[in-house]
């Protein structure tokens, strides 16, 4: 049985509130609706107040912002440096391989995810008649490091070397700690670099130094790490921080996207203050 910090399975409910975050605010179809994700969003709806007053941004600011971010980057990667395959992993409800696979109709798209969010996924994406060669979902584990769910089994089954290779993660590594997430990011730089071009997307949410709810962010992740039956950590006191991790898991090229840069490029709520959550875009 795989340890507290490196189970997964406990975390899926979570994916039934964000799921109704992007249906909710019109980045999902109505297929992605679920009852219990709308029960979550609605009951959560004082306590986003509240935390929007305290704290000038709440859980549904920084959701939007990121999955926005990492829209816009995917878009520049397909865009401007010719990525055609796409591994997201931890999909979720994310409705992001749904929507860009009807902008770039031959793009390869595999989400993936634990055992039953991922014949969860299956079933919806069926539903729409959008599965194919080309649109796929797998099961997947990160700490599987061999067998059919292991990231690298994935790859070799369902993209071309020869190509370049984005990953995104969203909403998955701030539940593990960095001593436990890290042999993951080691293994993916391996594997992005056996590709033609690799680039890693994810988002992270560091805890500054000098952030003044510091002690209330801890306390904050604390509770959702027992609810969630997970280590939620926050990895880094600064964005240079993020860089040397990423830099010392052998990226060659790291930059970390701050949501405030793109407030005049991207429909995204506003945070204020300095937002809580970025965005690390890792190239091979």
């Amino acid at each position: 049985m795989a340890s507290r910090s490196q189970d997964t399975s406990s975390i899926s409910f979570t994916a039934l509130y964000t799921g109704h975050v992007w249906y909710a605010n019109g980045l999902s179809a109505p297929a992605f609706h679920t009852r219990r994700g709308s029960f979550f969003y609605h009951a959560l709806a004082p306590f986003e107040y509240v935390g929007g007053k305290m704290a000038g941004g709440n859980i549904r600011t920084f959701l939007l912002q990121r999955h926005h971010l990492i829209d816009e980057l995917v878009r520049e990667a397909i865009e401007q440096r010719g990525v055609s395959q796409i591994l997201e992993i931890a999909c979720g409800l994310s409705p992001r391989g749904y929507r860009f696979r009807q902008q770039y109709p031959d793009l390869t798209y595999v989400e993936a995810d634990l055992p039953d969010m991922a014949a969860r996924k299956h079933r919806l994406l069926s539903s729409q008649h959008c599965l194919n060669d080309h649109h796929r979902v797998v099961p997947l584990n990160i700490f599987s490091v061999d067998g059919i769910d292991a990231m690298e089994t994935i790859a070799e089954k369902c993209f071309d070397r020869s190509k370049p290779l984005l990953v995104i993660t969203e909403g998955l590594v701030n539940y593990f700690s960095l001593e436990s997430i890290s042999p993951f990011w080691q293994r993916l730089q391996t594997l992005l670099s056996s590709f033609a071009g690799g680039t890693y997307l994810t988002d992270n949410y560091p805890l500054f130094h000098d952030h003044p709810l510091h002690r209330t962010m801890k306390t904050l992740g604390g509770m959702l790490g027992a609810a969630s039956r997970s280590e939620v950590s926050f990895h880094f006191g600064s964005d240079e921080e993020a860089t040397e991790c990423f830099l010392s898991c052998g990226f060659k090229q790291t930059t970390v996207h701050n949501p405030k840069d793109y407030y005049d490029r991207l429909p995204i709520p506003r945070s204020r203050g300095n937002p809580f959550v970025r965005v690390i875009e890792a190239r091979t």
